[in-house]
């Protein structure tokens, strides 16, 4: 349960005014959250466990989307 309190703290962090070394931290933090919460759902099948992997997702999508910026 550790594990699901870390990724709601995560999901909780201000994401502002944030360094290009920020995002890819948090980026990096995203990603390794959302992989170990998906071991502990394939032996559960919670589906809170799912939503939060989801809701994780999309804000590692947000942050990847401004780290590699506009294709012209």
């Amino acid at each position: 349960m550790e594990l699901i309190n870390r990724a709601l703290e995560f999901e909780q962090r201000k994401m502002r005014s944030l360094s290009t070394s920020d995002r890819v931290k948090i980026s990096r933090e995203a990603k390794a959250l959302i992989l170990d919460l998906n071991q502990i759902y394939k032996q559960k099948k919670d589906d809170n466990i799912m939503d939060i992997m989801k809701r994780l997702t999309a804000i590692k999508r947000k942050v990847e989307k401004r780290l590699k910026g506009r294709l012209l």
